[in-house]
């Protein structure tokens, strides 16, 4: 008689957990990838074709010094982004008006203007790590001569004694 092999019962949760755990990252992963929205590129009088359609949802306006981009949304769900010369902006604002498509011309955030960096907190370390040396130093000198006059005082006086008794058996 053949005896079937059964798992354990700790290897069964961990296989189930494991399972799960892949199927939950599976899932999140495509969730994550359907919520980014990717802008395909689209010419100019494409746009003005759709405008003309009434296919367009809403544009967003990104102006720069001389090329800017526009986001488009369609009422399919489709995004474009369409390139543009900033001389043709009026024109695009103005088909989108007629159109009745909602218009938001982005603004550029300035960057806020980096402080000046003060150096005084290093200064102070500085100082307090030269300061810490010097002490240490001194300590360590000071320990020094009281260990080399311990060791001179001890050693002399042992030779005077020994000298003086010398002295007096002749």
């Amino acid at each position: 008689m053949i005896l079937a092999k059964r798992a354990h019962r700790p290897s069964r949760i961990a296989l189930s957990v494991a399972c799960l755990l892949v199927a939950g990252l599976a899932m999140s992963a495509t969730a994550l990838a359907a919520t980014a929205i990717h802008f395909e590129p689209e010419s100019l009088p494409a746009l003005e074709g759709q405008l003309h359609h009434g296919q367009v949802h809403a544009l967003s306006i990104h102006p720069s010094a001389t090329t800017g981009h526009i986001h488009v949304s369609l009422n399919d769900g489709k995004h474009m982004t369409v390139a543009y010369v900033t001389s043709e902006q009026a024109h695009v604002v103005a088909l989108a008006n007629a159109a009745g498509t909602p218009v938001v011309i982005a603004q550029a955030k300035p960057k806020a203007a980096a402080k000046p960096v003060h150096h005084k907190l290093r200064y102070i370390a500085g100082g307090i790590l030269v300061l810490v040396i010097i002490v240490v130093l001194a300590v360590l000198l000071i320990d020094r001569r009281r260990k080399l006059r311990e060791a001179d005082g001890g050693g002399a006086g042992e030779g005077a004694a020994v000298s003086s008794s010398s002295a007096e058996q002749p």
